[in-house]
């Protein structure tokens, strides 16, 4: 499949999904009320999302590449947040290990892709 918008990568989709996932735990009572926490991990859910689609438009492999490696980071953050919030008694452990193997999918879907590109990149040299 030929890649046009970046609404076509499969890890833009699946940090689409753990974006949303994040919203709707996030809206539960206890949760929304700890506002640093919930500004946090919603922010670093879109960030997942927003470095896939700027870079890219980025005018190079290796830029976009970079920006791909911030989505790795910010799936890695969604996980790191998902402790306190499961801590604090914000979410289930069955919440918790669905949003966390999620962020895990996406993070190795993205690593996946940045090989791809790496590989792109050396054969058309």
């Amino acid at each position: 499949m030929k890649i046009e918008r970046f609404e076509d990568i499969e890890a833009w989709k699946l940090a689409r999904k753990l974006t949303n996932k994040v919203y709707a735990l996030t809206r539960k009572e206890e949760f929304s009320r700890d506002f640093e926490l919930r500004n946090q991990i919603r922010a670093a859910s879109g960030s997942a999302m927003h470095n896939i689609s700027e870079g890219f438009d980025a005018d190079s492999t290796a830029e976009f590449i970079r920006f791909l490696r911030y989505t790795k980071r910010s799936c890695s953050e969604v996980q790191s947040e998902l402790y306190i919030a499961a801590d604090e008694n914000y979410i289930t452990a069955e919440e918790f290990q669905g949003v966390y193997d999620l962020a895990g999918e996406t993070r190795a879907c993205t690593k996946g892709f940045i090989k791809y590109l790496q590989r792109y990149a050396v054969e058309n040299k």
